[in-house]
């Protein structure tokens, strides 16, 4: 008997984390979700690149995750997309993260938000901002590799 094939939901990437910030730590963590919500990930209509975690009152919030939401959704219930969403984590590891962003200059930014047994999690990045010349610095690194790789390769070809 044939196991019927699962459709994989998209995983959405926050593409200017990596350019912007220099990541320190990952963390995977839960979302307070609405049904409609959860639809509009699963269809891969959401957008979190201009989005960030904060604290209030000893718990994170998810600001400026813009989810569109689908047809689907039900006509009782006004779909707000940018409205901000609880991030759920133990408590100690919430102090922990608090405690370096406060007091060492760190940000909470999300990198993507993922499915795992049929949950969406969002992995969060204590991350430190990069500067302008540190941006360059890496773009020119990463240039450096393609070029590096091109040439080894046509070396290769020739032989």
């Amino acid at each position: 008997m044939a196991k019927a094939k699962e459709t994989q939901a998209p995983r959405i990437v926050n593409r200017k984390a990596h350019f912007n910030y220099a990541i320190e730590e990952k963390f995977e963590c839960g979302l307070v979700l609405k049904g409609w919500e959860v639809k509009s990930v699963r269809a891969g209509r959401v957008q979190i690149g201009d989005s960030h975690v904060y604290e209030y009152d000893g718990e994170l919030w998810l600001c400026n995750a813009h989810m569109n939401p689908t047809d689907e959704i039900s006509t009782h219930e006004k779909a707000n997309p940018t409205r901000t969403r609880k991030v759920l984590m133990h408590r100690h590891e919430i102090m922990r993260l608090i405690g370096r962003v406060e007091r060492q200059g760190y940000a909470l930014i999300p990198l993507d938000l993922h499915f795992t047994r049929g949950r969406v999690k969002v992995t969060l990045a204590l991350a430190k901002g990069k500067r302008e010349f540190e941006k360059r610095a890496d773009e020119s690194k990463r240039e450096w590799e393609r070029d590096r790789q091109r040439l080894m390769k046509t070396r290769a070809r020739s032989r």
